[in-house]
């Protein structure tokens, strides 16, 4: 049985840290940016709703794909099960945002 890949993807936007599920990930057509295709989120077959896995559906909401700047991904892994996406507040710790970008094309000032 041929199992597709599923990637937890973690990065930074707005001082806040999200966590979202994916079946493709890549380099994409831009310079600097993560590709990120094919969101998955978990389907509600219950009562229960969970409101970080709601808004961060929501915000996501008809999005086929989005590119995600290379300096803002914290991690991506390859997992076996999907957990839950949400967002969480960038709580002190020693998670920081790089202040420039990690290269300037064009910039020949050396």
């Amino acid at each position: 049985m041929n199992k597709q890949p599923l990637f937890k993807v973690i990065f930074m936007s707005q001082g806040q840290v999200y966590e979202i599920y994916a079946r493709s990930v890549g380099h994409g057509e831009m310079f600097g940016f993560v590709e990120v295709e094919e969101l998955v989120f978990g389907e509600r077959t219950t009562v229960v709703v969970d409101p970080s896995e709601e808004k961060i559906k929501a915000e996501f909401e008809n999005v086929r794909r989005t590119y995600l700047p290379m300096h803002s991904i914290i991690r991506i892994d390859e997992v076996d099960r999907q957990g839950t996406a949400k967002i969480s507040r960038l709580e002190g710790g020693n998670v920081a945002q790089f202040p420039i970008p990690v290269y300037t094309p064009g910039d020949n000032s050396t």
